[in-house]
């Protein structure tokens, strides 16, 4: 149920996208010499073969060339604003506490992308259970399709926009 990097966000504040357009910007500039010189360098090592640095280096190149692919989708597919209002309603951008099988669940609804390194679950508001509370304000009850097909209630308890 948590959102896994999702190839574009349909929300994100002003400040994350700000972030992400500087890690792409980064990444595609000073960082593709930087792994350029590093293969170049390894290559002139020798036998490619058995030249641990050179399949290094193409390793980490192939993750940056990823990230930049999936950084490069997502802010192309953005929606940026401000944080969302503080008038309760659950919304992308909002920290939503919800009563699920009887426990309280704390959790960022949006992209993982808008939180950055903060230590906070994030559900992404097209999974099941966000789809199913959008819109709700606190004490609103409703039920959603797990993925095994089982029905589940959900309580929400409170929303408060997300403050980096």
């Amino acid at each position: 149920m948590t959102d896994t990097a999702t190839p574009a966000a349909s929300y994100l504040t002003q400040e994350a996208y700000d972030r992400l357009r500087g890690e792409l910007s980064q990444l595609s500039g000073e960082g593709r010499s930087e792994i350029s010189k590093k293969i170049e360098a390894a290559r002139d090592e020798g036998d490619l073969k058995e030249n641990g640095g050179y399949h290094a280096a193409k390793e980490e190149q192939g993750k940056m060339e990823a990230r930049i692919r999936q950084l490069t989708q997502l802010l192309d597919g953005a929606t940026v604003g401000h944080a969302p209002s503080d008038h309760g309603m659950v919304e992308p951008g909002m920290v939503v506490t919800v009563e699920l099988f009887g426990d309280e669940l704390t959790f960022l609804l949006g992209s993982r992308e808008i939180a950055g390194n903060a230590d906070l679950e994030v559900y992404s508001e097209k999974s099941p259970m966000g789809k199913a509370i959008l819109d709700l304000k606190a004490g609103d009850v409703t039920n959603f399709q797990a993925p095994n097909g089982k029905e589940i209630e959900v309580k929400v308890l409170r929303a408060k926009p997300y403050d980096a």
